[in-house]
């Protein structure tokens, strides 16, 4: 049996406490998780400066070329796991057995992994806005002929992690290039990859008392997100609101991420169908920068009927199969559920799934296993509680909106990709709070540039900026 251990800045400890994940098809144990009480993290936490001290100790050109190093043990290296050793095939088998996720999809995510780590001086490069380096490291600066000061909010970052795909644990690697500690709360389902992150980071030359990994429960989680003077919460958008008003942790929830056609590009909207349509796909659409959404002035069903027809060529694999592009549900209940919603959804008119006519059901089975097949359903207006929806499977809504009224009917979204030419129209997106990550033009909302902050900026999370003034020495 594979037993992954507490990490207590850095030195494994097992607990009595032990957390059992299933395989996700046979749904027998596959692992064991030691358990962190709220009281071992809370004892822990009472020092976080030793573990800053620990990274502070380094310059941030040493940490950059440390996390390049990683970024080859993370993808090549057999690496420690508990008591055993991990080596890179194993972690793609693992993760599959506990989460569902095709090899094909894990093996993407681990190179996004390793492209944040190997590219880590373009990303603080895009956090920071150009800093120098030196100013991180001195505290001060000459940026832009001006003088500047930044100084730490906290000691270390708290993150409560999800389950859904590896990619997502990209966000919050910079903060070991800033000096700050990780105490990491794994998904219930997913201790892979920040355990195997932690341990290819400590082989590059890491202190170790930079990664505290406390398995937990929703207290502990919530120990965490206390004790911490910074943190972050992944999670939908009911498990995240109860922080939406605590600035002290950025918030990663429903992306709501949308495909929107100008007035002026939708008779064209033939040779945009491919951005389309990997928008919604990619990654068996388990991200929040997924498309959920397809909005457009007009057009709307013909449109939808195209996307339906081209997705409901995706049909469930093996896990093994280089093929497969859905994962199943580790929880079949889960996808029940899911599949529930979106039935209550569609008995109000003008709202149908144009997926339905390719196949008999949305959920299925295969080898013991439950899927949603992907789907596309059209919506008159926006006024449907389906127009506006993101689901842990390839879903999205064509809805149809007046331009005049984009980007306020849209409502908050993480991702837009405007297809566009219109200046007046690309101008208000531009201006809109609404929208966090803004593509004009033909990129799909999956696309993430090393140099442009995901969502929020972890910098300026993480880092405030202070008015600075020296007077000048004598002589």
């Amino acid at each position: 049996m594979i037993h992954i251990p507490i990490l207590r800045k850095g030195t494994p400890y097992k607990s009595v406490d032990l957390q059992r994940v299933s395989h996700y098809r046979t749904r027998e144990t596959f692992v064991e998780m030691s358990q962190a009480n709220p009281g071992l993290i809370r004892r822990d936490l009472l020092d976080q400066e030793s573990s800053r001290a620990a990274l502070a100790q380094f310059t941030t050109e040493q940490l950059l070329a440390i996390c390049k190093q990683a970024a080859t043990h993370f993808i090549e290296d057999t690496l420690p796991l508990g008591e055993i050793e991990q080596s890179p095939d194993d972690y793609v088998s693992q993760l599959s057995a506990t989460t569902g996720m095709p090899y094909v999809l894990v093996r993407k995510n681990m190179k996004k992994i390793h492209g944040v780590m190997a590219e880590m001086g373009s990303v603080l490069a895009g956090l920071t806005r150009g800093l120098s380096t030196n100013i991180l490291d001195d505290g001060f600066g000459v940026h832009e002929n001006h003088t500047v000061s930044f100084f730490p909010r906290t000691q270390s970052l708290g993150v409560v992690l999800p389950s859904n795909s590896p990619g997502v644990h990209s966000l919050w690697i910079p903060a070991v290039a800033m000096k700050i500690p990780l105490v990491l709360k794994p998904g219930s389902s997913e201790p892979w990859s920040p355990y195997r992150i932690a341990q290819a980071m400590i082989k590059a030359g890491i202190p170790k008392e930079a990664f505290s990994f406390y398995p937990a429960d929703h207290a502990g989680a919530g120990e965490i997100l206390r004790s911490c003077g910074r943190g972050i919460f992944f999670g939908d958008s009911a498990s995240v609101g109860k922080y939406a008003n605590d600035p002290r942790i950025e918030l990663h929830g429903t992306g709501y991420s949308k495909v929107v056609i100008g007035e002026d590009c939708i008779d064209e909207w033939e040779k945009y169908l491919d951005v389309i349509v990997a928008s919604i796909l990619e990654n068996g659409g388990r991200s929040c920068v997924n498309a959920s959404g397809v909005w457009v002035p007009r057009k709307g069903r013909e449109i939808a009927e195209a996307i339906a027809q081209r997705v409901a060529e995706v049909v469930p694999r093996d896990a093994e199969d280089p093929q497969a592009q859905i994962a199943p549900f580790a929880n079949p209940d889960v996808a029940k559920r899911l599949s529930a919603i979106v039935d209550a959804g569609l008995r109000e008119e003008g709202v149908t799934d144009l997926t339905a006519k390719y196949r008999p059901e949305r959920l299925v089975e295969l080898n013991g296993a439950t899927y949603l097949l992907p789907t596309i359903v059209y919506c008159e207006s926006p006024e449907y509680p389906l127009a506006n929806r993101e689901f842990l499977f390839p879903f999205a809504s064509v809805v149809e909106a007046e331009q005049s009224a984009m980007p306020g009917v849209l409502g908050p979204t993480l991702v837009v990709t405007a297809l566009t030419e219109d200046q007046n129209f690309i101008d208000r997106l531009i201006a809109s709070p609404l929208v966090d990550r803004l593509n004009i033009g033909a990129i799909p909302t999956m696309q993430i540039a090393w140099d442009q902050p995901h969502e929020g900026n972890l910098f300026e999370h993480l880092y405030a900026r202070r008015a600075f003034q020296r007077a000048a020495g004598k002589g």
